[in-house]
């Protein structure tokens, strides 16, 4: 049997004051990495899960989120991206029921956007709301700074609507950025080939700060005491369920922390049977996760669970990571942010790189994005040239940390 389109997913906003929590139901059927897809686009709309159920049988599942966030979200177009996400449902009876498409979707058309006007402050981060806003994903950014003070922008972009190749949509988003651009010189969207995106990984060197290995060497700001190696408590039980492997964590809560556990279970193929998340008073954290292999076994290999275990310490103690660098007599930042093995990175991360940036009153003299190879995994890295002016009087390190901590949702 079927379910009506829309039933797949349903959002009961809080009624009242007391309860601030927005209820999605997700009710349909089951894939391995589905919860990773849902969290990953609730992340993208702004919002922070604070509790969840999952419950599934291995054809059919419902997953509870509670969520709070911003006032302004649009629900419609989230349920609308969250059905996207979810597997075909079908029915045998001749009522119209909800489904997706029988072939994978070809690869989105990518679409060059470059515009020209006058340097200030916040700048960057005021034209990545604005797509942001607008569900574009950029895919590399190159901006660059001109003596007179003038910046070129180019941005590599895909729209998750579909519909730049029309000319009501690119005259919708040069409004937009009209309204913040107010002394722009040129704006113009151009499409482009794929290959630009495809052709992103770079082989530039990157300092040991962004490819050291977290667990061999933890950086400052969680040696300073914001997290340490004792705050995330991983265990894993064979005993307790007779066909699933039950994997107890423990841990400070931060931005997006369920996509970071799911995406980790995606790339390794693992299936989750049964799972409970809540957050506790002080930030604490507690998840407990009934899960199995793709073959439907058990995890009994010693060392397929400190694989696992190792990897999802990892993820909690640093799911991005971030470096402030000499580059001759200029400063850099850099974020890393780790790409999943279906080629999705974590959302809005160069959004809150530069809000950052702008709320601590700092320029951006160039950017640029790419990808990297960093060990065995695929990272995007975004660079920041900063613009010290007459010197930048703010300390290194408190730009650092003023980043993570935005980034980690500690601001």
């Amino acid at each position: 049997m079927g379910i009506l389109h829309d039933d797949v997913v349903l959002i009961r906003q809080a009624e009242k004051e007391g309860d601030p929590a927005t209820v999605i139901t997700v009710n349909c059927p089951d894939k391995t990495g589905l919860g990773s897809d849902l969290c990953r686009i609730i992340l993208f709309f702004a919002l922070n899960i604070v509790r969840a159920d999952v419950s599934t049988d291995g054809k059919w599942c419902y997953i509870v989120f509670w969520v709070i966030g911003k006032q302004k979200t649009n629900w419609s177009l989230l349920k609308n991206r969250l059905v996207e996400a979810c597997p075909t449902c079908s029915s045998a009876s001749g009522i119209s029921y909800y489904r997706s498409d029988l072939y994978p979707p070809k690869p989105p058309d990518v679409f060059l956007l470059k515009f020209c006007c006058h340097d200030r402050k916040g700048l960057l981060h005021d034209v990545t709301e604005v797509l942001s806003e607008l569900e574009i994903i950029i895919h590399k950014v190159k901006v660059s700074t001109t003596p007179d003070g003038k910046v070129m922008d180019l941005f590599f972009i895909t729209d998750t609507r579909k519909l730049l190749h029309t000319t009501k949509r690119k005259n919708d988003m040069i409004e937009h950025l009209t309204d913040i651009l107010d002394d722009a010189i040129t704006i113009d969207i151009e499409l482009v080939g794929p290959e630009v995106t495809a052709s992103s990984q770079v082989s530039s060197f990157l300092p040991t700060a962004i490819t050291e290995d977290v667990d061999m060497e933890l950086p400052a700001m969680v040696r300073s005491g914001v997290l340490t190696s004792g705050s995330v408590s991983i265990s894993m039980d064979n005993l307790l369920s007779p066909g699933h492997t039950l994997v107890q964590i423990m841990c400070q809560d931060h931005k997006g922390l369920l996509y970071d556990i799911m995406r980790t279970l995606k790339d390794y193929n693992i299936k989750i049977s049964y799972g409970r998340f809540t957050t506790k008073p002080r930030g604490k954290c507690e998840i407990d996760l009934f899960i199995m292999q793709s073959d439907g076994k058990k995890i009994v290999d010693p060392n397929k669970q400190i694989s696992l275990s190792s990897r999802l310490r990892s993820e909690l103690l640093r799911p991005l990571r971030v470096a402030i660098v000499s580059r001759g007599p200029d400063t850099e930042l850099l974020v890393a942010n780790p790409v999943e093995l279906s080629g999705n990175g974590r959302p809005l991360v160069f959004f809150d790189t530069t809000l950052a940036l702008k709320m601590l009153g700092i320029c951006i003299f160039s950017a640029e994005i790419g990808r990297h190879t960093i060990g065995d995994r695929e990272f995007e890295v975004y660079k920041m040239l900063l613009d010290e002016g007459e010197g930048l009087s703010i300390p290194r390190k408190k730009i650092e940390e003023g980043v993570w901590k935005l980034l980690m949702g500690w601001e």
